[in-house]
């Protein structure tokens, strides 16, 4: 049973250092302070653009050896990448992973591990997809291929790569969700629902795999201008394209938008979201936060996330799930 109070063998400094952690305003220090990865195996999922790109090269550049994925290769990213990789003299290497498809999954994982001689040390679930509109325009191809990619895909790739860990007794998970996994707005519920299950399936996943000192660590990013902005307004304009006027007519103003916001006047840093988790990762085993807040401006789920915790402890706290939970949160 000693393995249930794992968190508990690293207190005081560094409890404190995985706490300030998880606050990007508070704590700016925090996020600049140099990191070294090296040594550490890290396998990204969503490479092409945003936070999944910045991620594979700032981690290859503190000497992590990233294997950064994305789908419908050959492709020109993957073919920057493997440039960037070759120019600076990274251990980066570029596989195809579609999370969506569970052969290619398994076969981009079981590649991973081939080259890195063994089980990865890092999961970083980031590849997802953002939608709007109003939940009665969603039909139901909109609907499965968003829960597809933000919650199945993720399911995916966890499972794969969790056998190794398991077998290696260590690992990181990281689950890229959204302050919207939190918090809710009119005519992004679909959205929110992937992300709300993200964060439930990841919380639990969390404390199942204590015994295995194996991490879960679920990042909650505010808006930054990334290219999911360009992507949400193409599948926005194609949801509204087909779908049928009966649902349409109900929500004039909200479908007029659709396809036409624009997230490039935000001025947040993207690589908020790499340099958060470079420095999760380097925290001491059993220090590292289930849940890491940042943003460039307000993080509304702060309190959600501590009315969360102290609802879990005080229900369960006390049954025999206490120790998994205690374990995660204390």
């Amino acid at each position: 049973m000693t393995t249930l109070t794992r968190r508990t063998l690293l207190a005081g400094a560094a409890a404190t250092t995985a706490l300030a952690a998880t606050n990007l305003r508070a704590q700016p220090d925090i996020m600049e302070a140099p990191v070294d990865l090296t040594g550490t195996s890290i396998l990204i999922t969503g490479c092409s653009s945003g936070f999944g790109k910045l991620g594979a090269e700032h981690y290859a550049r503190l000497g992590a050896r990233v294997f950064a994925t994305m789908r419908n290769m050959p492709r020109p990213e993957a073919d920057e990448l493997r440039d960037l990789a070759i120019a600076e003299k990274l251990d980066l290497f570029v596989i195809e992973i579609d999370v969506q498809d569970d052969e290619s999954v398994m076969a981009g994982v079981a590649e991973a591990e081939r080259i890195n001689g063994g089980p990865l040390d890092v999961l970083i679930n980031n590849a997802g997809i953002g939608l709007s509109g109003p939940v009665e325009v969603q039909d139901m191809e909109a609907t499965q291929m968003m829960f597809d990619i933000n919650v199945y895909g993720c399911h995916r790739m966890a499972r794969a790569v969790l056998p190794g860990m398991r077998a290696k007794g260590s690992g990181q998970i990281f689950q890229i969700s959204s302050q919207l996994g939190r918090v809710i707005l009119p005519f992004t519920g679909h959205y929110s629902a992937t992300k709300f299950a993200l964060e439930a399936m990841s919380e639990a996943l969390a404390y199942e795999l204590v015994p295995h000192n194996i991490e879960v660590t679920i990042v909650e990013p505010g808006g930054y201008p990334t290219k999911v902005w360009v992507n949400r307004n193409r599948y926005a304009s194609e949801l509204k394209a087909r779908a049928e006027q009966k649902h349409l007519a109900g929500y004039p103003a909200a479908v007029e938008r659709m396809g036409t916001e624009d997230g490039s006047g935000r001025t947040a840093d993207p690589m908020d979201i790499p340099r958060l988790i470079a420095k999760t990762i380097a925290l001491p085993a059993g220090t590292r936060p289930l849940r890491a807040p940042v943003s460039g401006g307000r993080m509304a789920q702060l309190a959600i996330n501590e009315a969360t915790r102290d609802a879990q402890l005080s229900w369960l706290g006390g049954s025999a799930y206490g120790p998994l939970m205690r374990a995660v949160h204390d």
